[in-house]
């Protein structure tokens, strides 16, 4: 046999492979048996609790992305090849947060699905309206993301329809996947909700007495993501070590509160190759969320051109800028510098934001700057635009911003930051150069490893074909590691290890 074939049936996941002493390769078992190599499935990643929980054939979720990128049609068709798609829900108003979840609710007729809900410190009204959508539309699943400290709607949402069955077992419909990235906060997730705010919440009239009873005996998140490096918020944490950092304090609070199930850590941040997923999986996640990734897909909300454009993009082809909606706070996010001039425009701003007490004190030439080569128009009709959308959606901003300077000019700089993503999603090509497309270096890894592949172009990725992808080529290199483990990896080197087309992933997708 040759080195090709030996390669070809240890590359197929598929299929278990048996060696018999003498190294040669066998069909089947049997006495002469020395080795086998067993066939491995999409299935045989991730914790078999996590799937049975959320109803999933994979423990995969595609993370939300700001603004509906990570679409309805995308969450679609997560939900139809067993994985568990989360909807883009923030940086939409609740209007289109409801119209996006209600159809879902009819598309999906059952599977599973989730939606993001963001910490909005600067509008808690809208985190307040998206809850309240969830719990109307019976969203099962929320997908907790940029949270510093739990919110009354976090607990609202967590105990809301909670239960308690005759032989005593409390069930909470209303699952949350918390992303994090701070042991601190990872603690008050995996702890039962505050009693503090659960009793604000029974006071308000959000929860019955009977939910608010429940409320020591289960934690506020089951499931919590090590967020590493990832696209978006982010504090550039490396995986390798924040996770097993927050999977120990999972094994920590499970035993101090006594649950009666394991509290579960997945993985995102910087997932976009086999080599990733191998990585992870031999850490033990339960899940593993992508999220930068899915944009470059089809099913993603962004324009074509700004799918082309995280195409193309290497791993070095990031930078951060200062975040939308915690922008007075000094929160930043992790972008696209390839191809736009936003991380470079947006810091600009946030400078003079810290430099500069009103808009009256920037000096003249840096304000014509401003007006002509980043906002193009007057900051006066730009404060005239910003003014007319917080009356209709949140006049206490107003009414600050005239009462303090500084408040005014963060909330025109946000303008820019915050259309900028809107700009991307839109295509808008006038406003090329300042688009804002959240992305981590995961993208840039994937392009390089697809490179050569039939999906180095935009137009041939689809959200499931990458995640098939990654399970199979971890699997493979699972297989590799194994024959060497055994020693009977066949001499000579490995074939290079690249992406395959849907076809030919069909029976490992069955496994």
């Amino acid at each position: 046999m040759t080195l090709e074939e030996i390669y070809a049936r240890l590359d197929d996941p598929s299929r278990p492979l048996y060696f018999r002493a003498d190294g040669r390769l066998g069909e089947a078992g049997g006495a002469e048996v020395a080795a086998v190599i067993p066939a491995l499935s999409p299935a045989d990643f991730g914790s078999p609790a996590f799937r049975e929980e959320y109803g999933l054939k994979l423990a995969y979720v595609g993370g939300a992305m700001v603004g509906g990128i990570s679409s309805r049609a995308m969450v679609r068709a997560l939900a139809e090849g067993g994985a568990l798609g989360i909807f883009g829900a923030s940086g939409l108003p609740p209007s289109r947060v409801e119209e996006e979840v209600a159809a879902l609710n009819l598309e999906l007729a059952g599977r599973p699905f989730g939606s993001c809900l963001i910490h909005a410190p600067h509008d808690p009204a809208w985190e307040e309206r998206v809850t309240e959508i969830y719990l109307k539309h019976r969203v099962r699943v929320i997908e907790a993301s940029a949270f510093m400290q739990i919110t009354p709607h976090l607990v609202r949402y967590r105990l809301s329809g909670a239960f308690r069955r005759p032989d005593g077992t409390v069930v909470l419909p209303n699952r949350i996947l918390a992303k994090v990235s701070r042991l601190e906060l990872a603690k008050r997730f995996f702890a039962p909700p505050p009693e503090k705010l659960v009793r604000a919440a029974l006071e308000r009239g959000w929860l019955t007495p009977a939910e608010a009873e429940l409320a020591p005996l289960a934690p506020l998140a089951g499931d919590l993501t090590a967020e590493a490096d990832s696209g978006g918020h982010t504090d550039f944490r490396p995986a390798l070590t924040l996770w097993p950092a927050l999977a120990a304090a999972a094994r920590e609070a499970a035993a101090r509160q006594g649950y009666p199930v394991p509290l579960r850590v997945g993985a995102a941040g910087g997932l976009g190759t086999p080599w990733a997923i191998l990585a992870a999986r031999a850490a033990g996640v339960d899940y593993f969320v992508t999220g930068s990734i899915n944009q470059s897909c089809l099913e993603s909300g962004l324009a074509p051109a700004a799918r082309e454009l995280l195409a193309k993009a290497g791993q070095a082809d990031m930078a951060s800028g200062p975040a939308a909606d915690m922008f007075e706070m000094g929160a930043r996010v992790q972008v696209l510098k390839f191809g736009t001039l936003y991380a470079m425009r947006a810091q600009k701003l946030a400078e003079l934001h810290r430099q500069h007490q009103a808009l009256e004190d920037i000096p003249a030439a840096e304000r014509e700057n401003l007006e002509t080569q980043i906002f193009k128009a007057p900051l006066a009709e730009i404060w005239k635009q910003t003014r007319l959308f917080f009356m209709e959606r949140e006049p206490a901003q107003v009414e600050r911003a005239e009462r303090d300077a500084k408040h005014k000019m963060a909330l025109v700089f946000r303008w820019y930051l915050g259309q900028a993503s809107r700009w991307a999603i839109a295509g808008a090509e006038d406003r090329r150069a300042d688009w804002q497309i959240l992305c981590g270096p995961a993208q840039g890894a994937f392009n390089e490893w697809a490179r050569g592949s039939l999906y180095e172009k935009a137009e041939n990725r689809r959200v499931m074909d990458l995640a098939l992808n990654l399970f199979h080529g971890a699997a493979v290199l699972i297989r590799r590691q194994m024959a060497r483990t055994l020693g009977v990896a066949p001499p000579g080197p490995a074939p290079e290890l690249k992406p395959r087309p849907a076809a030919e992933l069909a029976g490992f997708a069955g496994g």
